[in-house]
């Protein structure tokens, strides 16, 4: 197993740092902090951040050339993942569209699907969110109830999908709908469905944070066109599974450079407040950080795994696991150690200069539920990785 990047991934590295530097106006968080911009002028600026990536080649960067992409390794994804956060780059704002909706037009999808959907994807054009959760149906997907009615060669959708990332911003819905109520996996279709429409309702939620980017969508007799349907009736489950095994795949280095930008800025607060030499605090910050490398240690093995074409095992679970957890330690410490200061919002005076260690602290909560709860991995890795007997 080769932990070691090539020269050639040196090369793409240093012009992708390159090109970061020249492209980006300013860190993504001084824009979080600015008082004249608004969630909605938050999207903005990561829509046209999302179009300059895609005009200089930087996105799908594993699909292949002829649908948009890069064609690109996976490793080279990766590092690409990892150099915009060590950036701190404004985020893509059709994250969903691009890790989940792509692949599986690509490995599902029809000829005409792709040309129709894929190029307004990569351009921001259409801004795409996921309808698959339901109130009664999210560990538990299968349950869903949502119901797609024949009309014709059309089919007609009924029922509510809840945490809708970017609903608010969206254009299109990917959803998971049952065409036959008496098979639980063969009874669910995958289909494609605008928003903008006569029987579609979307209602923000308002979170813990005080931001409402989730949201949750009603249906009641929306139309969703037989051509939008991707594969044939009732294969959605399987289509889905496609699209979760990406929602849960590794970000490798991703994590640890959000981190690392995290941890500096904690170090930054500790030592202005003259505290860094305590022996407790620079304890709790040894932790962090020796965690926060074993974290990019796992994530290089998993990217080995992944690069040499082995199927990979349970790390996707790991790292969803570690990352998350991890998540809650930091921002937690982080509130403990710098006292009121961390409490204070982006943008007010005598806050952090990039980092919100409130809003952090209540978000990672968020972290170990979706994609698979803490729980559900901790099973995956009893089960999967250490064989545990099942009673």
């Amino acid at each position: 197993m080769d932990l070691a990047f090539t020269q050639e991934h040196e090369k793409f590295r240093t012009e992708l740092r390159d090109w970061l530097a020249s492209a980006m106006g300013r860190p993504f968080a001084e824009d979080i902090a600015d008082p004249k911009i608004d969630f909605d002028g938050l999207v903005a600026i990561r829509r046209e951040f999302q179009r300059k990536l895609n005009d200089a080649g930087y996105l799908g960067m594993d699909w292949p050339t002829e649908w948009g992409g890069r064609g690109a390794t996976v490793v080279e994804k990766a590092i690409f993942q990892e150099e915009m956060q060590r950036a701190d780059a404004p985020p893509v704002p059709n994250f969903l569209g691009l890790a989940l909706l792509g692949p599986a037009l690509i490995h599902h999808g029809s000829e005409a699907q792709r040309r129709r959907f894929i190029p307004k994807m990569l351009s921001a054009d259409e801004i795409w969110c996921q309808g698959f959760s339901e109130p009664s149906a999210g560990s538990d997907l299968a349950s869903l109830r949502t119901r797609a009615a024949p009309d014709g060669e059309d089919y007609r959708i009924t029922g509510q999908k809840v945490w809708t990332s970017f609903g608010m911003w969206a254009d299109w819905i990917f959803v998971l709908a049952r065409t036959d109520p008496e098979d639980r996996y063969g009874g669910i279709t995958f289909f494609l469905m605008p928003l903008d429409q006569e029987g579609v309702e979307v209602r923000p939620i308002r979170q813990i944070t005080g931001d409402s980017e989730f949201g949750e969508v009603f249906f009641d007799g929306a139309l969703a066109k037989r051509e939008h349907i991707v594969g044939d009736i009732g294969e959605g489950w399987k289509i889905a599974m496609t699209v979760l095994s990406y929602e849960r795949g590794s970000t490798s280095l991703a994590d640890p450079a959000k981190n690392d930008r995290y941890l500096d800025d904690l170090i930054d607060g500790l030592r202005e407040q003259g505290r860094i030499e305590e022996r407790d605090v620079r304890e709790k910050l040894a932790w962090l950080l020796v965690e926060n490398e074993v974290m990019r240690s796992n994530g290089l093995r998993s990217l080995a795994t992944l690069s040499s074409g082995d199927v990979p095992g349970p790390e996707s679970s790991i790292e969803k696991l570690v990352w998350s957890e991890y998540a809650k330690r930091q921002s937690e410490t982080a509130v403990e150690l710098l006292g009121a200061q961390a409490h204070l919002g982006a943008g007010a005076p005598g806050a952090r200069p990039n980092m919100d260690w409130g809003h952090e602290l209540l978000w990672s909560r968020a972290g170990t539920i979706y994609s698979g709860s803490s729980e559900i991995q901790r099973n995956i890795i009893a089960k999967r990785a250490l064989r545990l007997p099942v009673k």
